[in-house]
């Protein structure tokens, strides 16, 4: 089936709270349209398992590490003219993780603010376009701790309840008042992307109709 009038050279991102299925819904949008997946670097993380045992002395460096990362991958995404499916946006990194570890003062405010003035000094290059829609996945905090669960990290499984609470409702307030591009909102429990291969086209005609809705809101 043709990917219904979505240009080659696009970019979405494919956001939301831990455990919801991001990496699922990456593989099967760019496998649809015939983009590449960009996934999170998480295996050669080498602060992801310390920071899970000790936020307060690793979440400077976790940040740090992921936006590099980020950044780097946008810029090939740039020098590769599009085409692609990211997992997670640098959007969340900046406006949920690091924010609520200054916030909960499990991060500098001295390191937050050099943090966020290498992001600053990062968007204002041409390696840095917006995607042309984010694609948020959401569902009860219960259905989430559920799949957590499921799949079995131990570091994620040893974080406390606490933890994914405040990240739920930060991810609630976030996404509410996210303006950057165009975002289409997916229930997890309204799809099935491994048992049903019939919802991917529903989600990708949903992605085509806002893509066409924002062409003509330029005109």
């Amino acid at each position: 089936m043709k990917s219904h009038n979505i240009r080659t050279n696009s970019v979405f991102a494919v956001a939301g709270m831990v455990g919801v299925g991001k990496s699922t819904m990456t593989n099967a949008v760019a496998s649809r349209l015939g983009f590449q997946a960009s996934f999170e670097n998480v295996a050669k993380n080498p602060y992801l398992e310390k920071f899970y045992t000790d936020f307060e002395r690793w979440s400077f460096h976790l940040q740090i590490f992921f936006l590099a990362e980020r950044f780097k991958e946008q810029k090939r995404i740039v020098e590769n003219g599009g085409g692609f499916v990211q997992d997670r946006s640098i959007y969340e990194d900046v406006g949920i993780f690091a924010k609520m570890h200054a916030d909960e003062g499990t991060m500098d405010a001295v390191d937050y603010e050099t943090y966020m003035n290498l992001y600053e000094a990062m968007v204002m290059t041409p390696y840095f376009p917006h995607p042309n829609a984010l694609i948020y996945l959401e569902g009860s905090l219960e259905s989430i701790l559920e799949r957590i669960e499921e799949r079995g990290r131990n570091m994620e499984l040893q974080t406390p309840r606490s933890y994914w609470e405040e990240m739920y409702r930060r991810y609630e307030e976030w996404i509410n008042s996210f303006t950057a591009c165009p975002v289409i909102r997916l229930n997890i429990n309204d799809y099935d992307l491994l048992s049903n291969e019939e919802d991917i086209d529903q989600i990708i005609e949903k992605l085509a109709a806002v893509m066409q809705k924002e062409t003509a809101s330029r005109k």
